[in-house]
């Protein structure tokens, strides 16, 4: 039953076979052939992906759509003209979480034509399309060991000028764009730095994932001076993010270290003397909870913002949040099945009607709330069925590369910690949904998918 769940015995083969949208590739195969310039499609790929990362940070969310575009224009150009009988040797590009993602876009399909508001609808569904495409894009081109060690050590430098902007600010002083602290509490005085990215929540869900590969850099970069660049990366990135003083963010990075840290137990277990194997586990959990109570009982700024977690409507940032999911609730309640339609615009013609009396909101502060507000409950049944895909897929696979031996292996512990990461952050925010943020998160997925039937290279 699990096997059929998680699609794990699905024969992708038949599937291409019969399916009448699959009938479509090869249109241009003829072209391909004679096409000087797709004989490097998958490295154009990678340029295109390449700049998306590069630029995100730094510029306008209509530059990143543009970007965007561009890539799901190149992905279904190479889709329409991939060869019809593939060499020796091909790996299949659909998934189980390629059809997942279908899955998912159909209900958001058909939640925007049962909308109230599908003209708004109509544009969050156009964003998810893209963010989409981009996915199947990533997979593609991350197939390729060298070219996902090279767009992965890109955002990896990429997030490591942010973060030091991010230092810069703390150290020098920074003015709040916005009341991020409750200025009745204890934490009233904090800098909370945002670097490039104008919040310092949004920049939070940004660096999760950057701490996440950037520590399994540590093990995967072979030369000491790559090593210790990585190191440097790891130290500078987490610094930074707790410099944030996101709660949420601070939630996605422990949980985001915890499973790391989990997963690495697991991949030096088989190297440990027998005797000590079943300590490797608790003695991990140990040291990482005694690390955290320390940090919690003897920094006093770390302790603070811990504390407001637990003390209810008594911080404004917490009683907000609450007459939002209040709302949210009731917003749900009304349209379980198929929701409101995708996207913010939608969720923000429908949202004033259900809105607490000065409590105005952009998104429903959880991806989950604002997935099933969305989608209904088939649309986060469906979200829910992807992870749970996508975890034993990426499970499957670390399984295989440690027997291999494949170093590549602990990019995929980085995008399986990184995914857990921005899946706790997101349980008490949205910026999961900026373009700043999908888009990495995408490419932690896209990761994992890459791995999925595919011959690996050491």
């Amino acid at each position: 039953m699990w096997q059929q769940l998680t699609l794990s015995n699905l024969r992708l083969y038949q599937w291409r076979g019969g399916s009448y949208v699959y009938k479509l590739v090869g249109l241009l195969q003829a072209w391909r052939q004679s096409s000087w310039l797709l004989q490097w499609s998958e490295a154009i790929g990678a340029l295109l992906l390449a700049t998306v990362f590069a630029v995100a940070p730094f510029v306008s969310n209509t530059l990143i759509g543009f970007l965007l575009i561009a890539c799901a224009a190149f992905w279904l150009l190479l889709t329409l003209s991939d060869p019809t009988r593939p060499a020796q040797g091909w790996s299949p590009q659909v998934t189980p979480i390629h059809l997942l993602v279908f899955l998912y876009w159909l209900i958001n399909v058909v939640a925007t034509g049962l909308s109230p508001v599908k003209l708004a609808a109509r544009e969050g569904l156009v964003k998810l399309t893209l963010y989409l495409l981009l996915f199947v894009l990533l997979a593609r081109v991350l197939r390729s060991p060298r070219l996902r060690s090279w767009i992965i050590t890109l955002f990896l430098h990429i997030s490591l000028i942010v973060s030091v902007y991010g230092l810069r600010q703390y150290i020098f002083g920074v003015e709040a764009l916005a009341t991020w602290v409750d200025p009745t509490s204890d934490s009233a005085g904090l800098t909370r730095v945002y670097s490039y990215l104008g919040n310092p929540n949004l920049l939070a869900g940004y660096l999760i994932p950057a701490v996440s590969l950037s520590f399994a850099a540590i093990f995967h970069w072979q030369r000491w001076l790559p090593k210790a660049l990585a190191l440097t990366m790891f130290l500078v990135n987490s610094v930074c993010l707790i410099l944030t003083y996101s709660r949420g963010g601070w939630i996605g990075f422990l949980a985001c270290i915890f499973v790391f840290l989990v997963l690495l137990v697991y991949w030096y277990s088989v190297q440990l003397p027998p005797k000590w194997r079943p300590w490797a586990m608790p003695a991990m959990l140990v040291s990482s909870a005694t690390v955290v109570a320390l940090a919690i009982l003897f920094v006093e700024p770390i302790r603070d913002r811990v504390a407001s977690m637990f003390v209810g409507r008594e911080d404004s940032s917490n009683n907000f949040r609450i007459n939002v999911w209040s709302a949210v609730l009731d917003m749900i309640r009304d349209r379980p099945i198929t929701g409101i339609g995708p996207g913010n615009d939608a969720f923000n013609k429908i949202y004033p009607l259900y809105q607490r009396p000065r409590f105005t909101a952009l998104s429903a502060y959880s991806i989950f709330l604002e997935i099933a507000v969305e989608t209904g409950f088939i649309g986060l049944l469906c979200f829910l069925w992807l992870l749970v895909v996508t975890f034993n897929q990426g499970m499957e696979q670390l399984k295989r590369l440690r027997e291999l031996g494949n170093y590549q292996g602990f990019w995929l512990i980085a995008a399986i910690a990184g995914i857990s990461g921005m899946l706790a952050h997101g349980l008490v925010d949205t910026v999961w949904y900026r373009p700043q943020v999908i888009t990495i998160w995408w490419l932690m997925v896209g990761i994992i998918a890459s791995f999925v039937e595919l011959k690996i290279e050491n």
